[in-house]
């Protein structure tokens, strides 16, 4: 596990994204896989400005997200499919049949989380995936005291992550109470893990999940077992380690 520490926000997202962007650099076809959520914004923000500056090439890079919410299409402007377009597809030269965001529209479970692991199975695997960590320790829409060993598969959202969410939605109630997920076996299958956080607010679990011990109650922990994992994270949000 390596950790990096950064002055603030812009510092942790300039920072990230050099991680990201030399993997694109080293591997132009590389497989990134995509995080929603308020902190990654930076980091896309950055590698749109250094691939309008021609310094970084989309054009054979596949891209496959985490996760989405069970009942939205993607047309729905509160998906994550919508929310990847507007904050970092849409604005790169990527090919639009290499994105890949979790089928919301499909309301077989069984069907929709099978069919996401074979597009991950047929990509070659992951490259290299980006990662949020919730207040609770969640990654993707990993809850709490699930399993380690599951693939991609449907989930119902805890009340403290549906709260959290609720400030994008006009109402806490338009919340969707489910979500499909790569599991923490999937994300565990990456060759490279990069997470960044900010803020006061996560200080106390990003100390749980990596100086506590490895444990399905805090998902993230089982991050200090990846041979190649990274945690960017700033000041605030370094605060109590």
């Amino acid at each position: 596990m390596k950790i990096i520490k950064a002055k603030d926000y812009e510092d942790m997202s300039r920072k990230a994204a050099n991680i990201i962007s030399a993997q694109v650099i080293i591997k132009p076809n590389a497989v990134l896989g995509l995080a929603t959520g308020s902190t990654p914004i930076g980091v896309y923000e950055q590698l749109i400005k250094w691939y309008q500056k021609g310094d970084l090439d989309f054009a054979e890079v596949c891209t496959i997200n985490l996760d989405e919410y069970r009942g939205l299409k993607h047309s729905d402007n509160q998906s994550y499919w919508y929310f990847m377009q507007e904050h970092f597809w849409r604005h790169i030269n990527i090919n639009p049949e290499n994105v890949h965001v979790p089928d919301g529209s499909n309301l077989d479970p069984v069907k929709a989380c099978k069919e996401y692991d074979e597009i991950i199975k047929h990509s070659g695997g992951i490259d290299l995936q980006l990662l949020g960590i919730g207040d609770d320790g969640h990654i993707g829409f990993n809850e709490p005291g699930e399993a380690f060993e599951l693939e991609t598969h449907c989930v119902d959202l805890t009340y403290t992550t549906i709260k959290a969410n609720a400030r994008f939605f006009a109402r806490e109630e338009d919340v969707p109470k489910q979500a499909y997920t790569m599991g923490i076996k999937s994300i565990m299958q990456a060759k490279k893990i990069l997470m960044v956080a900010n803020g006061a607010g996560k200080a106390d679990i990003v100390r749980r999940a990596f100086y506590g011990p490895v444990t399905p109650e805090v998902p993230a922990s089982i991050l200090q077992m990846h041979p190649d994992f990274t945690l960017v994270l700033d000041e605030a949000a370094a605060a109590a380690l």
